[in-house]
């Protein structure tokens, strides 16, 4: 397996002793698992809901399931695309490699094409559209990994992935109530990482 959650599952139980399947017991996995999940490989849908907050928290949006929502998406997400690049630009002229990458774009399987796609994030995409469902969200990480390719940021375009998707359905969920007061920035974002545990625990 190769993801630090598996590992540590795998490790658990191959430290059981014996290979006898008979021996081998499921709580090992589970606190394998447990061990090597966290915020450093809890996916970062949890950063996702932090930038996606940053990037909208400011514009008056009321609604984000409504299609006339009155906002520039594309302009927005160039102006941060222009952002970015500069940042970029400057913290690899201090030589700095472990810079901020945005979350929720790119994945280290879904590259290396001209337009690249997480599947799982396509297929909730295309079940929205049939659905007549509709994410502002969603609709403006599309424009931003765009935006990216455009401005030079990526020699491609990058794919959207399956944590800005954790992100930006649960954001449309709670927008009204983090508007409001009634939901704090930090919460929103370990609902979103709780949400990427239990799914990868039942993986």
């Amino acid at each position: 397996p190769g993801t630090i959650s598996a590992q540590g599952a795998k490790g658990a139980v191959s430290a059981d002793g014996s290979e006898d399947p008979g021996r081998v017991q499921i709580n090992k996995a589970f606190m394998g698992f447990m061990t090597h999940t966290g915020f450093a490989h809890g996916g970062n849908g949890y950063e996702g809901m932090a930038f996606l907050i940053d990037q909208f928290k400011n514009t008056g949006l009321a609604d984000p399931g409504q299609r006339d929502h009155q906002l520039n998406l594309k302009d927005m997400a160039t102006e941060y695309a222009l952002f970015y690049k500069k940042y970029k630009s400057e913290q690899k002229v201090l030589g700095n490699t472990a810079y901020e990458k945005i979350p929720g774009v790119n994945h280290p399987v879904f590259k290396g094409k001209s337009v690249n796609f997480d599947p799982r994030e396509d297929y909730i995409r295309e079940f929205y559209e049939k659905q007549g469902f509709y994410n502002l969200f969603l609709d403006y990480y599309h424009e931003l990994v765009q935006a990216l390719y455009k401005t030079g940021v990526s020699a491609n375009v990058y794919c959207v992935n399956v944590d800005a998707l954790i992100a930006v359905s649960l954001l449309k969920i709670f927008w009204s109530e983090f508007m409001s007061d009634q939901l704090k920035a930090h919460e929103l974002e370990t609902a979103a990482f709780t949400l990427f545990l239990y799914a990868r625990m039942i993986g």
